[in-house]
């Protein structure tokens, strides 16, 4: 499967060029569980429907009524993957991963794993106590003993542990390895420069370290409910997002309590213009079709804290243009 998602744009909001946008994803799946590994669930056969980017004017109105009171610029993409229906707002501008990198590197060790590196998962890895990084909850705790790989997958998706993403990406050649990964996936936008903690330091107009919401979407989706990873990986990832503790005030807020949610956060702080972001994988009530959701935001003055109401209100505005609510 590949995504074209070079779009361009009218008055901020993604329209259809073209050139479609490609997809030819195997068919959706149950959502895993809510945490660790899923079995995997039966694929529906056939493809997925192309994706088709719309104009929606209300979306337009309602996010840049959101930016105007957060005083912020918000990128936003939500993927129908039963229908194909696509809605974006500033689809194509880049703004900075920060630890949403961390379920690309954990996919990208998957694969290895799966493709070349047989065992690599269940590889004890050691460090020195003072290599653990400040904001690593899991792996501080687990020095004397060392993680294996899926331990540090698990670190870094479901508690966003920056030691255990940089340890990630050490399995699959650093930064430009990812970069790499992403290229493989066909996604030309998407590319990672430095480990943590070095990658959050973002200013405007930068492209280190950066991504898009039209392709982060893009990624997600192929890892997700295409075929880049075997089934067996692409539903043990699923359970790593589900069971994720960090994004409970953003995406997750915006949809009502009954779907189902897994998601990846990340955040630069307020001294990186307050950037923040998550991205998901969720499911109404009833659907076996997933949406793909990705949100991401700065503030327009530095110094100002992030603000994850504005990810949610976001969310919600994406799900109702996709008539979801």
């Amino acid at each position: 499967m590949r995504f074209d998602l070079r779009l361009r744009t009218r008055s901020g909001v993604a329209v259809l060029t073209t050139s479609a946008l490609l997809a030819s994803a195997c068919g959706t799946s149950a959502p895993a569980a809510r945490t660790g590994a899923a079995k995997p669930a039966a694929q529906t056969s056939g493809a997925a429907p192309a994706v088709r980017f719309t104009s929606n004017p209300g979306l337009e109105r309602a996010l840049r009524a959101l930016e105007a009171s957060y005083e912020g610029r918000i990128g936003a993409v939500a993927i129908d993957m039963g229908t194909g229906k696509a809605v974006g707002y500033r689809a194509n501008e880049r703004f900075p991963f920060n630890s949403m990198f961390k379920v690309y590197a954990c996919a990208a060790v998957l694969k290895k794993a799966r493709d070349t590196d047989p065992g690599l998962l269940d590889r004890v890895l050691r460090w020195k106590p003072e290599e653990v990084l400040e904001n690593s909850p899991e792996t501080k705790e687990y020095t004397d003993t060392g993680m294996t790989p899926a331990q540090f997958c698990r670190a870094a998706v479901t508690k966003s542990d920056g030691f255990a993403g940089n340890m990630l990406l050490r399995r699959i050649g650093g930064p430009a390895g990812l970069t790499g990964y992403f290229r493989s996936l066909g996604d030309p936008v998407s590319r990672l420069d430095r480990y943590e903690p070095h990658l959050t330091g973002w200013r405007p107009g930068e492209t280190r370290d950066t991504t898009t919401p039209a392709a982060a979407a893009g990624s997600l989706s192929r890892l997700t409910v295409g075929d880049a990873l075997d089934a067996r990986d692409r539903h043990r990832l699923i359970g790593w997002l589900r069971g994720s503790l960090t994004g409970n005030a953003r995406i997750r807020a915006g949809l009502p309590k009954d779907w189902t949610v897994g998601d990846k956060t990340g955040t630069g702080g307020a001294s990186n213009h307050g950037t923040a972001n998550d991205i998901a994988i969720a499911w109404p009530p009833g659907s076996s079709a997933p949406i793909i959701i990705s949100v991401l935001t700065n503030r327009s003055t530095n110094g100002v804290p992030h603000d994850e109401k504005v990810i949610a209100s976001a969310a919600t505005r994406l799900a109702e243009a996709l008539g979801r609510l």
